[in-house]
């Protein structure tokens, strides 16, 4: 069975629309599907399938990211595909709820890095983005920023935006205001959110240690099936997970055309997957212009789960925490 819960749309750092990263998900002959933006479930509606997002949070300094899905669209999806379950509680408003102060707390760090900025002879208007990601629902960040200058000239691409100016702990960077890890698991366990740890290798022997002290309290899931991993790191990550007693999740992490695999066959991308984990967060991915309309949606989201492992997740998204 085959599995997208993990990618991106122009709600946040994504290059797609959630429309377009829906016809993209359909080409692909994805089975269960979720758009997973950076603190904000704006696209879910018009995308679609499970409402999810994922959370940033923090955890010994760094920046952590931790997908959450609406257990009450994982029992839909589980019915869909024969899986009988009791209807779970919901009260996933109190995730978003939360999560619109995030929003706030960047909209407020993008006014404060446009001054650092100004200081440094780039001068963006920033007030028309923020305007219309408080009317939308999107998250902003630093990607936001660097389209912004190479529109204006102030950059050549996004790469030079970023090595120039906007670069982890740079003269313009600011911390970004997270929650802490363990209010965020406290905060998803009370909306009755399914949670899972994105991108584990990104933060290698933390992320055993925040999965053995977090399972208990609503960390259920961990992302082995990341579809940037060989056989052997997805191996690694499935063996932690069954060592404690954690959901397997799967997902491509992507953001645009070149993220992803090209066939819909493939589990997983021939490269391997970044293994920095000296930085403060997660490297960001490339930004390739978007597709046009007119072109062909390529089949190229989604990792193949074998079938108790798809079944178990299934079941996971659909059942409260024991």
């Amino acid at each position: 069975m085959r599995f997208e819960l993990h990618c991106h749309s122009t709600c946040s750092d994504g290059t797609d629309a959630p429309a377009r990263v829906a016809e993209r998900v359909a080409a692909s002959a994805v089975d269960v599907f979720a758009l997973t933006d950076h603190d904000t479930c704006a696209g879910c509606e018009v995308a679609g399938g499970i409402r999810a997002v994922e959370v940033t949070c923090e955890y010994e300094g760094r920046t952590i990211h931790v997908l959450a899905y609406r257990r009450r669209d994982g029992w839909a999806a589980a019915r869909a595909h024969g899986l009988a379950a009791p209807e779970p509680t919901d009260a996933w408003g109190l995730l978003e709820e939360r999560l619109a102060a995030v929003r706030t707390a960047r909209r407020n760090r993008i006014r404060v890095m446009a001054a650092r900025l100004a200081t440094r002879g780039v001068r963006l208007d920033v007030e028309p983005m923020i305007a219309d990601a408080e009317a939308s629902g999107r998250a902003l960040g630093r990607p936001d920023l660097a389209r912004a200058m190479v529109a204006t000239g102030a950059a050549t691409s996004r790469e030079d935006a970023f090595s120039r100016h906007l670069y982890d702990h740079g003269p313009v960077d600011v911390p970004q205001r997270t929650l802490p890890l363990d209010e965020a698991v406290a905060l998803g366990c009370a909306a009755g959110a399914a949670m899972s740890l994105a991108h584990p290798h990104l933060y290698d022997h933390r992320a055993i240690s925040m999965l053995q002290r977090y399972r208990a309290t609503g960390l259920g899931g961990v992302e082995a099936f990341h579809g940037a991993y060989d056989p052997a790191q997805r191996q690694r990550w499935i063996g932690v997970a069954d060592r404690l007693g954690l959901a397997c999740t799967g997902g491509t992490d992507w953001h645009g055309v070149s993220d992803a695999p090209s066939s819909p066959s493939s589990s997983s991308s021939s490269s391997s997957p970044s293994s920095s984990s000296s930085s403060s967060q997660p490297p960001q991915p490339s930004q390739p212009p978007t597709a046009s309309p007119s072109s062909p949606v390529q089949p190229l989201l989604g990792v193949e789960l074998p079938s108790p492992r798809a079944e178990a997740l299934l079941r996971w998204l659909a059942s409260p925490p024991s």
